[in-house]
């Protein structure tokens, strides 16, 4: 590296692979063989690159930064096409939305912590992406019954990963936790996660026998949570897409209910969109195709209490019955 280089230009990143996530291909020069195991971890690996990556990342590492954890709330900052990322003192990003481009600069520490990265970083930099890709990020987590996937959509402490849960113990498959990211083309509507565990808060958990007597040992936002794997857990095949089938908003309740209320598409569009970081406009052109397609799918409000494993198996009947997504409840 030459001497002066205080923006680190002249960094030699000659460690490089190629991913997809939701639905685009990433590709990764580092000089740093944990921050690539840290993204093996997050992402999967592309299977054949023809052409251009839809967004390069270049990362580097500096092996003198001796910054340890427990790391500060990320920060955010906009300025047309080109986005900061604050993650310490001294790690950050720079996204350059047009020209598709993200470098950054890494503590060792940070570029070794895999859980992190898997939870906060790369969820957090492909929010920031999405928009420019054409790609609909939901606040929602996502299970599927071979490809047909069920998107359980709500804000924070609606219920979404207790419900999602319940749902793999009848038989689905975990997609998402907590973000869906979806994308139109080809003709094609599909549903993206990201490979990263599934998290219960402490009451959430009481619902589960096999963590109903356990304390939760992983912290989230100041919060102790549950980690969980469970498609490992039934020994089941994780999913790197799946088609959306129905969207369902969860309205819970106090009391033990079951309720499904069928929306209109501009209902639906409506909650969506605030939701949706505020883009330049060939982004929202961009997306606007994902977002027609993704409101012409059956969307019901779900208003429900009580026991999650009878609402998965109330739900299973009238989504799965055998005949398809029944169209009247």
């Amino acid at each position: 590296m030459r001497s002066q280089d205080f923006l680190h230009k002249h960094a030699e990143t000659h460690l490089c692979e190629h991913y997809t996530a939701a639905g685009a291909v990433f590709s990764l020069s580092t000089n740093c063989d944990k921050l690539l195991a840290a993204a093996r971890g997050s992402f999967r690996p592309a299977e054949a690159v023809a052409g251009p990556s839809d967004f390069s990342l270049r990362f580097w590492v500096n092996d003198a930064d001796t910054a340890r954890p427990p790391w500060p709330k990320p920060h955010l900052r906009g300025l047309d096409h080109l986005v900061f990322v604050g993650l310490d003192a001294k790690s950050s990003m720079l996204v350059d939305l047009h020209n598709r481009r993200v470098i950054g600069r890494f503590s060792a520490a940070m570029a070794g912590d895999g859980r992190y990265w898997n939870t906060v970083i790369f969820p957090m930099l492909i929010s920031i992406l999405a928009g420019s890709l054409g790609i609909v990020e939901l606040h929602a987590s996502c299970v599927a019954r071979e490809q047909d996937g069920l998107v359980l959509m709500g804000p924070s402490r609606s219920g979404k990963s207790t419900l999602a849960l319940a749902l793999i113990e009848a038989g689905f498959r975990l997609l998402s936790d907590d973000r869906t990211f979806c994308s139109f083309k080809e003709g094609n509507l599909l549903a993206h996660g990201l490979p990263r565990p599934l998290k219960l808060r402490r009451d959430a958990a009481a619902w589960f026998e096999e963590l109903r007597d356990r304390e939760p040992t992983d912290v989230q936002s100041g919060e102790r949570v549950f980690y969980c794997e469970p498609n490992r857990r039934f020994g089941r095949q994780s999913l790197s897409a799946c088609e959306p089938r129905a969207l369902l908003f969860l309205e819970r309740q106090q009391s033990s209910r079951f309720s499904l209320v069928q929306l209109g598409r501009d209902e639906v569009r409506s909650r969506i969109e605030p939701d949706l970081l505020a883009e330049d406009p060939d982004a929202i052109r961009k997306q606007e195709l994902t977002l027609e397609n993704l409101t012409a799918i059956p969307s019901w409000e779900l208003r429900y209490g009580g026991s999650p494993q009878a609402i998965a198996d109330q739900l299973e009947m009238a989504f799965f019955s055998g005949s398809g997504l029944s169209q009247s409840h």
